[in-house]
C-alpha cells in the first residue's frame, strides 16, 4: 500500500520522474519498496539499530546516480516519508500514532546519510575515471595519435566541442598534488568554454577549447605555471586538429632557451627559427612556404634587395650601393617585404626571423637559387 502511493505522489509531483526511461522508473520503484520494507522490518524492533539502509540502493544499478542527481534523490525520500506520516494514522496502533512519526524521521535521516555515501563513492569513481581518461587524450594528442574515437572519449568528459582549439606547455609547479590539481582544473575550466589537464612529469599541457579569444584564456592561465618558458600553440579549428598545435607548443618548449629574451607566453610560431636550429621540419617548411616562396615569387627585386639588405648588416645606405638603387628605393621595397611576408625587416627580431627563412629557402631551391 506504501509502496503503491508513493510511486503515485512520484508520478504527480516530480516532473523528472515521469520524463525518466521505464527502466529508470522501474529501478525507483525498487529503490522506494526497498526503503519503505527496511523501515517496517526495524520499526517492529526499535530497539536495534537502523539496519539494512546501506542495501536500500543495492536494488538500482550505479549507473542510475547519473540519471538521478542526489538533490532528486532527497526528493524521493521527502515524498516517501510524507505519504508514510499521512498513513500513520492507518499503520500505527491507536495513540502510537507520534511514534510512528519520529520513527519516520529518525530512519528518514539515516536513508539521506546513505544517499549522500552512495553519491560521494560515486563521484570519487567517476572522478578518478575522469582523471585517467584525460590523461590518455592529452597523451594521445602529444603523441599525434589522434583517431575517430577522440571524439566520443573527450566527450565522455563535457566537452562542447565549439570553437577553436589551442594547447598551451610549460613547467608544472613543484608542488602539484591531487588538490591543487583540481583547483588547476577548475580553474582551466573557467578560462575557457572546454578545457583538459595532462601532467607528464615536471610539463604542464593544457588544451583549451570554445569561442572565444583562446590566447588572452591562456594568457590568464600563465600564473599556473612553475619557472621557464610557458608556449602556446597555434590555433586550430577544432579538436581534431589539436594534435599539431601541442606538437608545434613542444617544439617550442625545448627551442625556447635559444631566444632568452622570449615573452612569456610566447606564442609557438614566434619561435621558428629556433625550432628550426632543434631540426623541427615543420618550422622549416613553414619559413619557406610563408616568407621565402612568396618573396621568391613577387616583382620589383623584393626578395634580392632583403638579400642585399641583410647581407650588408642591415645598412639601407649600403644596399642601396650594392643594388645601384636610391636608399628611399630599399626602404619602399623592405615595407613590400613585411607587407608580404607579416614579418618587417626593419625590426632586430623579424629580420633575424627572415634571414633564416631566405636561407632555408636557398639551400631548398639548390645552386641556383630558384
Amino acid at each position: 500500500m506504501l509502496a503503491a502511493a508513493a510511486l503515485r505522489r512520484l508520478d504527480e509531483d516530480l516532473p523528472w520522474y515521469r520524463a525518466l526511461p521505464a527502466d529508470d522508473r522501474s529501478y525507483v520503484g525498487l529503490v522506494a519498496q526497498s526503503g519503505i520494507t527496511a523501515f517496517v522490518t526495524w520499526y517492529a524492533n526499535p530497539a536495534s539499530p537502523p539496519h539494512g539502509v546501506s542495501e536500500i540502493f543495492a536494488a538500482a544499478p550505479s549507473e542510475l546516480t547519473r540519471s538521478i542527481s542526489l538533490q532528486h534523490t532527497l526528493q524521493l525520500v521527502r515524498i516517501v516519508v510524507e505519504v508514510v506520516e499521512a498513513y500513520s494514522d492507518r499503520l500505527a496502533i491507536p495513540g502510537g500514532e507520534r511514534d510512528l512519526r519520529e520513527a519516520v524521521l529518525r530512519y528518514s535521516r539515516e536513508v539521506a546519510f546513505s544517499a549522500a555515501e552512495v553519491y560521494a563513492r560515486a563521484a570519487e569513481v567517476r572522478g578518478a575515471w575522469d582523471a585517467r581518461l584525460e590523461a590518455l587524450i592529452v597523451d594521445a594528442l602529444i603523441r599525434g595519435d589522434g583517431d575517430d574515437s577522440l571524439r566520443s572519449r573527450v566527450s565522455a568528459l563535457g566537452w562542447g566541442g565549439q570553437g577553436s582549439t589551442l594547447v598551451m606547455v610549460g613547467t608544472a609547479t613543484s608542488a602539484l598534488d591531487d588538490l591543487r590539481t583540481a583547483e588547476l582544473r577548475r580553474a582551466t575550466r573557467r578560462a575557457a568554454g572546454d578545457a583538459l589537464v595532462g601532467i607528464h612529469g615536471d610539463r604542464l599541457v593544457l588544451v583549451l577549447g570554445g569561442a572565444g579569444d583562446l590566447q588572452a584564456a591562456a594568457a590568464s592561465l600563465l600564473p599556473r605555471f612553475g619557472p621557464g618558458p610557458v608556449v602556446i600553440g597555434p590555433t586550430v579549428p577544432s579538436l581534431d586538429d589539436a594534435a599539431r598545435s601541442a606538437q608545434a607548443a613542444l617544439a617550442g618548449l625545448a627551442a625556447a632557451p635559444a631566444w632568452p629574451q622570449a615573452p612569456r607566453p610566447v606564442l609557438a610560431d614566434d619561435l621558428l627559427p629556433e625550432r628550426v636550429l632543434t631540426g623541427d621540419t615543420t618550422a622549416r617548411r613553414t619559413l619557406v612556404v610563408q616568407a621565402y616562396r612568396p618573396l621568391l615569387e613577387s616583382t620589383g627585386a623584393i626578395l634580392e634587395t632583403l638579400s642585399a639588405y641583410l647581407g650588408t648588416g642591415r645598412s639601407l645606405e649600403a644596399a642601396s650601393r650594392s643594388l645601384y638603387v636610391h636608399p628611399n628605393t630599399v626602404r619602399y621595397r623592405l615595407r613590400k617585404v613585411a607587407e608580404i611576408t607579416g614579418w618587417d625587416p626593419l625590426d632586430a627580431r623579424e629580420s633575424f626571423v627572415l634571414q633564416v627563412a631566405l636561407a632555408l629557402g636557398q639551400l631548398s631551391a639548390g645552386p641556383s637559387g630558384r
